[in-house]
């Protein structure tokens, strides 16, 4: 087979389908996901041992192929003729390499994604710590690359981020930005993360915040004049704080609370729907910092928020619960997807 064409006409109809993923594994031709489902290319040879291995080499190289081979694990971006992003993940299964790819499409603005337009409000703010958050595969990516682009387009600001892979490419427009890939262009996110306050940024975008001196130095970056954009794979806004607040050992955690309370911007937590048109919309809510919920936070008395976000949609803040209802009065998704996803279904039902 000949790996490089082949992987051409793959990555091809993955963009001509709208497609999200691809997928080779040994013993099935490839697969493709569309909205969510997964669709074999039954016109496709089913793949060997011999294909998935071709494959990745022809993707990486040969350093970080033989790499692979000793960690069995692999991350990588792949850039297909210079237009598409790929980002990558090798893996071993039943001792042979399986391989995932997905899309990264171009940054889209707000509308485009069905986000609220507060997103925009806020990513004009100085400084400060904003969060997206959800379970993988959510769109939380997707969301901050159009954060990021709203700065880009609007603002003269040195954006730098930080990222495992790089999965959105950004060309300057009014900003300059710099994309550092994990393993590439820096070590460890708290290396790049500690350098970044030598190098005269604004904002910094944190693919993930994935352990403590991570957490720690964003939010030191928050505190000091900088705006910080990050993601955690958490549930809701309330066990976001309290993700970020038992990352520290038991002696730190109120000198914690009162840095949160002090630089929260706010949290933005989503899932990604199937609509009734067979498609996919956000479904979210918003916290937003105020007098009220900094007291919360300095208080430990987090358990508390879900009641301010319920009572405080005058000041911007939208309730998830409230959000599914629209979304089913809209007619975008059903009231069994709706319930399905809500955290409190008989309050939701009450709605509606």
């Amino acid at each position: 087979m000949d790996y490089k064409s082949e992987l051409n006409e793959l990555i091809l109809t993955l963009v001509k389908e709208q497609a999200s993923d691809l997928h080779l594994g040994v013993g099935a031709p490839p697969i493709i996901r569309i909205n969510g489902e997964l669709i074999t290319l039954i016109q496709k040879p089913v793949l060997t041992s011999e294909d998935t291995v071709g494959f990745l080499r022809e993707m990486v190289p040969e350093r970080i192929f033989n790499d692979f081979v000793i960690k069995q694990e692999l991350d990588f971006p792949f850039e297909h003729l210079g237009e598409y992003r790929l980002r990558g993940n090798a893996y071993f299964q039943k001792g042979l390499v399986s391989i995932s790819l997905r899309l990264v499409p171009r940054p889209k603005p707000f509308e485009e994604l069905n986000l609220p337009r507060i997103l925009a409000d806020i990513s004009h703010s100085k400084q400060g710590l904003f969060l997206v958050t959800g379970p993988v595969r959510q769109g939380k990516s997707t969301t901050l690359a159009a954060m990021i682009n709203e700065i880009n387009m609007t603002e003269r600001r040195h954006i730098i981020t930080i990222e495992d892979p790089v999965e959105y490419i950004f060309e300057n427009e009014k900003s300059i930005i710099d994309q550092r890939e994990i393993g590439m262009d820096t070590q460890s996110f708290r290396t790049a993360l500690r350098q970044s306050f030598r190098q005269d940024m604004d904002v910094i975008m944190l693919g993930e915040m994935r352990d403590l001196d991570t957490i720690s130095s964003a939010v030191t970056a928050a505190e000091t004049g900088h705006l910080v954009l990050s993601t955690l794979h958490t549930n809701s806004a309330a066990q976001t704080i309290n993700r970020i607040i038992d990352s520290f050992p038991a002696e730190q955690q109120d000198q914690v609370r009162y840095q949160l309370s002090a630089s929260l911007i706010g949290v933005f937590s989503q899932r990604l729907l199937p609509t009734v048109d067979g498609g996919l919309v956000p479904a979210y809510e918003l916290l937003l910092n105020n007098t009220a919920v900094a007291n919360l936070i300095r208080d430990d008395r987090i358990h508390e928020i879900d009641i301010i976000i319920e009572t405080s949609r005058e000041h911007g803040m939208i309730d998830f619960n409230r959000n599914l209802a629209e979304l089913v009065r809209s007619g975008k998704v059903t009231l069994e997807t709706a319930i399905s996803h809500s955290r409190n279904p008989k309050n939701l039902e009450k709605m509606l």
